[in-house]
Order: C-alpha cells, then structure tokens, then sequence
C-alpha cells in the first residue's frame, strides 16, 4: 500500500461484528494494482453520523454489513436495483456526494445459481429470514425456482419473507427429504459462540443434493465439512463473500479484475493475521 497521502481515497465498512475479511481482500488488490486507494473496517453506534461521514469526508465506498443493511436505504439518494429489489443496500458508493447503493449480495448468490447449473426444479429449503436471506430468496426467485420453503422461528419476518417472494413458510423443521437444495442464511456455524452448530441434521444433509451455507468465516463450516464428507454438491459463503466484494472493489475502483486475482485476494483475505 503506497504512504498515506492526501490524493489517497478511502472505502470503509461499517458492521455490527467487523471482521478483516473485507479489509484484507480490498488492500491486497490495492496492493497488488498499485492503486492509492485505502480500506478499513468500523462498526458504529450512529449510522446516521457514519453516512453523513461518507458524504461530508468524501469517502469513495462503503461496504455496508449486518444490522445497517435497511437502516441506510433512506440516508443515501440512488437505490439501484439490485438493492431496491430486496429492500437492502450492503455497498455505498460517493460520487462528488452523490451516495448511491446496491446490493452485491444478491449479484454473488445469483451468479453462483447460475455458475453452479442448479435447477430451477429443485425443492429448495432457506433457514433464516433476515437481510441476508433476502437476497438468498430474491436470487432463487429470479433464476426461476418456484418451490421455495424460507424455515425461520421468527414469526414476524419469516412469513414476510416468503409472502414476499411467493413461497411457504414454516417454523420448524421438516421431515428430512422434503428439500432437495438447503440453504443456511443464519449465524450457525459462524466463527463465535456458534462455531460448533449444524445448520441442518445429518440425515437433511443426507436427503439433499446440494447444500448451500452463506456463512463467510470459516469457510468449512460444519455444515459444509458435513456435506462434503457425505459427497454432495457444496456452495460456501466464501465463494458469496469473495464474488460480493468484487464487485464492490470494482464499483469503488472503476477496474475489472480476473477470477485469478478474486482467488488470490480472498485466499489472502483468510491467512491468520500476523501479530
């Protein structure tokens, strides 16, 4: 990273729980493009202040993470669609003050569908029902799938959720077999005090075909290990969080990078950090 000057730009990210996933990944690509862009990590207790920071400091981006994903929409001026469709922004770009958001989220998990041939006809079950899981339900119902189950305990977001999207709802799990593609939208399995939880039972992982876990870190969570050992086919939330974040270093950037430099940025995004 060149020394810090005063053409430098900066992108931030602003998270509940920030982690150095994000800042490794985009100050390694800076690195690696010499570019004199810079990247941190911040969490807030005022996002109100945290946008207008954005603007008034002239800020390029801003990756936008669990719980401000909603709380932004109505602080910044352009919701493009990717966003407006799930009613979540997780990427702010400033031009010249102008702050425009979109969802990369929803971009990733759409483009694995789509990398990964699923079919449209699969019987899909989502555990979650939050921002995340949005674009998760959003993703399947624009590839086509139209036999979506969204299993969450909340009774309040959970039938919101697949009301909005046209699909079923339940509050407990089913009997194993009934979904064919699970997905896990939930803090199960996440580095932290639930690194040890199965998103889904031996005999769900069993009966599906493909298992889908969105949790970034780590990228082998139990329920990817799991499926792994029983011969399915995976998608992990490593994959979402390396083709999310970059599309948001080229929307900051303005520059295409290769698969090979996204495969290389996001492996050094998860080497331990040096003390």
């Amino acid at each position: 990273m060149p020394i810090l000057n005063k053409d430098m730009q900066f992108c931030i990210s602003l998270a509940g729980r920030p982690s150095n996933l994000g800042t490794r990944f985009h100050n390694f690509l800076y690195d690696e493009l010499g570019l004199n862009f810079a990247y941190k990590a911040f969490t807030t207790d005022d996002i109100e202040g945290a946008v207008r920071g954005i603007r008034a400091l002239g800020l390029r981006g801003c990756s936008v993470s669990m719980p401000f994903k909603e709380a932004v929409i109505p602080l910044i001026d352009v919701i493009e669609p990717s966003a407006a469709a799930i009613e979540s922004v997780n990427t702010i770009v400033n031009d010249g003050g102008v702050l425009t958001g979109s969802n990369t989220d929803f971009e990733a998990i759409a483009q694995l569908i789509a990398d990964n041939e699923l079919d449209p006809s699969l019987r899909v079950l989502v555990r979650g029902s939050g921002g995340m899981a949005k674009a998760v339900v959003a993703a399947f119902r624009d590839a086509g799938f139209d036999d979506v189950t969204v299993l969450a305990r909340n009774a309040s977001l959970g039938p919101a959720l697949a009301e909005q999207y046209g699909y079923a709802w339940i509050a407990d799990d089913p009997a194993p077999g009934s979904a064919e593609l699970i997905v896990n939208v939930t803090p199960l399995g996440m580095q932290g005090a639930d690194a040890s939880a199965l998103a889904f039972s031996d005999e769900h992982i069993a009966a599906a075909s493909v298992v889908f876990d969105v949790v970034a870190f780590p990228a082998e969570t139990p329920l990817i290990l799991a499926a792994r050992a029983a011969g399915k086919t995976v998608i992990t939330g490593a994959e979402v969080h390396a083709l999310q974040a970059a599309r948001q270093f080229e929307r900051y950037t303005g520059m295409s990078i290769t698969p090979e430099q996204i495969a290389r940025a996001a492996a050094f995004s998860r080497l331990p950090a040096v003390e």
